[in-house]
């Protein structure tokens, strides 16, 4: 078996030998004017291959992976505050290339999760225990809300819980039927807190709740390979079918025509 930059190195070579000509073909026609109409935030695990399981080709999604699919909030955001990638991802997106559909995707058994819940656990953790340790440091930081919203889960009647994106909000209910593990439903609890973080960047507020820009929350079973999709209605996250994809688009179209309507009427008043 081949590991490490023997591996990397043999299927470069692979790639020139089969698939290299055709996306030659994929990167002349957009090397001038590339239409990148999703922006994928994802946990940069090795088992996780968005482009594969979301069948995407050259030039059609920004990607941004991280430990643990963390988006820091606006609050850590400032001139004495470490810059971070993400925000600067969202302007470059949805600002300058006018990206209308956002996702962030967990996964089961995410590493980076599992390892903040025990941070979480551990009374003994105070951050100044982890000035060695850039993983343990960017997860207690940037993730400690996500943890706060589970632990509010863990207390309430069928793990029932509130979420804000802008000036929406929206219940969800996590693991209803009770499928997966605590740590899984940390995982879940956290990808639907991202997008409240999104929304906390004043410039992704103003097109979220203009309806330029729609949210999506999606899941990643890597021991089965389902994809769930939180569905608002539903108030949970649904297995994405052959028979109930369309109905999702139909739910976020209707959504942001919903808060285009409102945020024109809004306008209108104030002008």
């Amino acid at each position: 078996m081949v590991f490490g930059i023997d591996k990397v190195l043999s299927g470069i070579v692979k790639y020139h030998q089969t698939v290299r000509n055709g996306m030659v073909e994929q990167f002349r026609r957009v090397r001038d004017n590339p239409v990148p109409s999703v922006l994928m935030f994802t946990c940069m695990d090795s088992r996780m291959i968005p482009s594969r399981f979301t069948q995407s080709d050259v030039g059609e999604m920004f990607i941004v992976r991280n430990a643990g699919v963390l988006i820091p909030h606006h609050k850590y955001y400032g001139n004495d505050a470490t810059i971070t990638t993400e925000p600067g991802a969202l302007e470059l997106a949805c600002v300058i290339n006018a990206v209308q559909d956002i996702i962030v995707c967990g996964h089961s058994d995410c590493k980076a999760m599992n390892l903040l819940q025990s941070l979480k656990e551990d009374k003994s953790c105070e951050v100044k225990n982890f000035h060695d340790s850039p993983l343990r440091s960017w997860v207690w930081r940037y993730g400690g809300d996500s943890y706060t919203h589970f632990e509010t889960m863990l207390r309430a009647e069928k793990n029932r819980l509130v979420f804000k994106e802008g000036n929406h909000a929206h219940e969800a209910v996590i693991d209803p039927r009770n499928q997966f593990s605590i740590a899984d439903k940390f995982s879940q609890v956290s990808t639907l807190h991202q997008l409240e973080n999104i929304t906390s960047y004043p410039f992704m507020q103003r097109l979220v709740d203009g309806g330029l820009v729609r949210l999506h929350a999606m899941w990643f079973d890597i021991y089965t390979g389902n994809i769930f999709y939180f569905s608002k209605p539903h108030k949970s996250f649904i297995e994405i079918t052959e028979e109930n994809w369309d109905d999702f688009l139909d739910e976020k179209e209707r959504e942001a025509l919903n808060k285009q309507v409102k945020f024109g009427m809004r306008q209108n008043l104030m002008t």
